[in-house]
């Protein structure tokens, strides 16, 4: 199972995506646990996206789609995984599928958490008060100003693949307001559709005729059984002819019984001295 989570910051993706890992086996592809992996790894996309990194500039799409191109390759992502923070953009899609084409493989389910932005900015500032009552250490964007900017980027970078996706049959909206067991249990229905639509164009695919057959049957495949037809109509009127020929006979019988039942005694005579006299 291939999916990705879709949802703006808070909504309750790394939860969610958490889960289905636990319960189905699948892997979650991290954009920023990608790239740290990549560079600490020494990789020549890792070196690269290092290099880029430390100049402070941005790590480009080629880059990043080959680094999960590496990522998805390897042996515990053959089941299945969970693509997080990418794509970001719509540009990254079209990369995305690029990939995945080349690779024979296919999206399975995009779900996308829908949150009220309101609702969000309630719920980090009630998130930063507990940390600070627990006196956990505050991420430098755990604060309602920098979600404000993050909740702007995804508006008009990342939102825009809700319609890309929706166009490719392939998203699932899901209430990100409601509880946490309430959005598993939704996002598992998702899940299950999308598993049977899936298998069901399978299904559809394996018993369509090929286009070399349909191209085949076109262009002759079914002359043998033109052929038999042809046979099979002369044999019919032969067939005909015989029992055509077989009836008249049979008529000029009748017809000639007829006759020798009725005829006169006389003429039975007759005809017994001719055969006498032929003998």
């Amino acid at each position: 199972m291939r999916l990705i989570l879709l949802g703006p910051p808070g909504a309750g993706k790394g939860t969610q995506a958490q889960r289905l890992v636990a319960k189905h086996g699948l892997v979650q592809l991290s954009t920023g646990d990608m790239l740290r992996a990549a560079i600490k790894a020494g990789t020549p996309v890792g070196v690269r996206a290092g290099e880029i990194m430390a100049r402070g500039e941005l790590v480009p799409d080629d880059v990043v789609v080959a680094i999960v191109a590496d990522r998805i390759d390897q042996p515990d992502a053959r089941k299945g995984f969970i693509l997080d923070g990418f794509p970001r953009t719509v540009p990254q899609a079209h990369a995305l599928d690029r990939l995945l084409k080349e690779k024979g493989l296919k999206l399975d389910a995009v779900i996308e958490l829908k949150v009220e932005e309101g609702a969000l900015l309630k719920r980090i500032e009630r998130r930063i008060t507990e940390m600070r009552t627990r006196g956990e250490p505050l991420r430098p964007d755990d604060n309602p100003e920098a979600l404000r900017r993050r909740l702007g980027a995804y508006r008009e970078q990342t939102a825009p693949l809700a319609t890309y996706y929706q166009l490719q049959s392939v998203l699932r909206l899901v209430n990100g307001m409601a509880p946490i067991a309430r959005v598993a249990e939704d996002i598992d229905h998702a899940l299950v559709e999308a598993v049977k639509k899936r298998n069901a164009k399978r299904g559809l695919i394996e018993s369509a005729p090929s286009a070399h057959a349909k191209r085949k049957k076109s262009a002759g495949g079914n002359r043998p059984e033109r052929a038999k037809g042809a046979a099979g109509r002369r044999r019919t009127a032969k067939h005909s002819t015989r029992n055509s020929a077989q009836n008249k006979g049979k008529a000029l019988a009748r017809r000639g019984g007829a006759r020798t039942r009725h005829a006169a005694p006389g003429d039975k005579s007759k005809r017994r001295s001719r055969l006498t006299k032929r003998r």
